[in-house]
């Protein structure tokens, strides 16, 4: 009896070290400095996005007419960052077990809103749209994310600093449009497919309260990158999609997405997971900025002064939703 008593504290001893490890994992990313630099990480990076997408598809030979190749470089982006982060995952010993076989068609569903959909709007839209109006355009994801959670979560209020952020933010995106058509103006192609991103976006957000609840949100999110890619590859190729033309530019471009997609989703997941929306959403505001910025500089799009209007009412609005308690 003592004997089984001293195997059983043993066990007991590691299963709290195994526990007090796991807590310091998870705690470090709702330490308050830590939120600050997963957030901006991910945020600049996704900005950065923009210019490298376009780069991307001009060094690959990808035209706007060629939708299936679009799909086919999508997909091989995200399959391999779900790849990647699903093998970081298993090295570092996080857990796959799902809760129930039910728990798969939610994975499913967020693979598809996440990746599938989200970014085949995203790559149809940035084809024919330019990088930096793209990118402000984009920020009505957080303003839908604002709105949806109020609608969804009882813990979500709709308080008058909330109406007034998603106005102002509002105003930003309606700035875009002022002007005649030689500084840009809404295209179904172009701007109707950002918008419908958005909403895949804002709706995924949604969701990942519900994926941490039936898988590590490592894993989950590894798991969303490779199904979302795989379902991007193949209608992709069914649609004759290619990649024309290979040189060391476009394999440059796939790669550093790569690397954007596993290392923004992951930490984005993550913090999403364990902090209220509106703590982490304030800083993709820093998005639609680095995005105009970068396509500007990278691609030679003229920067018109509605731009910069647009993009400092998206943050404006931004930072009045998510001032003061969340």
């Amino acid at each position: 009896m003592p004997a089984m008593r001293n195997i059983f504290r043993i066990f007991a001893r590691k299963r709290k070290k195994r526990h007090e490890v796991e807590e310091t994992r998870t705690s470090i990313f709702q330490r308050p400095g830590w939120v600050v630099v997963f957030a901006l990480t991910a945020a600049i990076a996704w900005g950065w996005a923009f210019p490298l997408i376009k780069v991307g598809f001009s060094a690959f030979g990808i035209t706007a007419d060629m939708t299936g190749s679009k799909m086919l470089f999508a997909g091989i982006r995200f399959m391999v960052a779900g790849l990647i982060v699903l093998s970081v995952a298993r090295s570092s010993g996080r857990p796959f077990r799902t809760g129930r076989g039910s728990d798969w068609w939610f994975i499913l569903a967020f693979a598809l809103m996440n990746t599938t959909l989200h970014y085949f709007f995203f790559y149809v839209g940035m084809s024919h749209s330019e990088g930096s109006r793209a990118a402000i355009l984009n920020s009505l994801s957080t303003f839908l994310v604002v709105l949806l959670a109020c609608a969804c979560f009882k813990s979500d209020m709709l308080t008058p600093r909330k109406l007034i952020g998603c106005a102002v933010g509002f105003c930003g995106i309606l700035a875009l449009n002022l002007g005649g058509d030689s500084s840009g103006r809404f295209t179904w192609l172009g701007d109707g497919m950002i918008v419908l991103n958005a909403f895949c976006g804002a709706a995924a957000n949604l969701m990942t309260r519900g994926l941490s609840r039936r898988v590590d949100v490592f894993v989950g999110t590894g798991y969303s990158l490779a199904l979302g890619g795989v379902l991007l590859i193949v209608p992709g190729l069914a649609l004759g999609g290619t990649l024309p033309t290979a040189n060391t530019v476009g394999i440059v471009c796939l790669l550093l997405l790569i690397a954007i997609s596993a290392l923004g989703f992951t930490l984005y997941n993550k913090l999403l997971s364990l902090n209220p929306v509106g703590r982490v959403a304030i800083y993709n505001s820093l998005i639609p900025i680095v995005g105009a910025v970068t396509s500007c500089l990278c691609l030679g799009e003229t920067f018109y002064a509605k731009y910069a209007l647009a993009g400092g009412l998206a943050a404006i609005g931004i930072y009045t939703i998510n001032k003061g308690k969340n």
